[in-house]
């Protein structure tokens, strides 16, 4: 299996993960000139912006550890446009990070802050 076919395996068993979790998804793979977000839903009130990052082992370190600054940077940009195409104001916002290493998923809740005026 490639890495996109790979990686598309585990988003998929990382929504299925979250929504026994109380999580109601609202879109998958949004994509925009600024970047994309994986997967966007509700979760206690909260719009929550999802990044799913899969790693076969820890050898490399923890997936999770591939979300730094540049990729926060984009991932914020891109919900910033969500919002406001979708016409969401003061909506509460959350950046989560759901981490897939050796088949076991964690969810980082309030991973990272939204990087405004970027």
């Amino acid at each position: 299996m490639n890495k996109r076919k790979t990686g598309s395996a585990w988003e998929e068993a990382a929504v299925c993960w979250l929504q026994k979790a109380g999580v109601r998804i609202l879109a998958r793979n949004f994509r925009c000139s600024q970047g994309e977000i994986d997967i966007i839903g509700y979760h206690q009130d909260c719009l929550v912006f999802f990044e799913v990052k899969y790693r076969r082992d820890d050898r490399f370190g923890m997936p999770e550890e591939a979300v730094g600054r540049a990729k926060q940077k984009r991932i914020c940009r891109c919900a910033k446009y969500y919002l406001y195409r979708h016409g969401y104001h003061m909506q509460a916002v959350r950046f989560d990070v759901v981490a897939v290493c050796a088949e076991t998923i964690r969810w980082h809740q309030n991973a990272f802050s939204f990087y405004d005026g970027y």
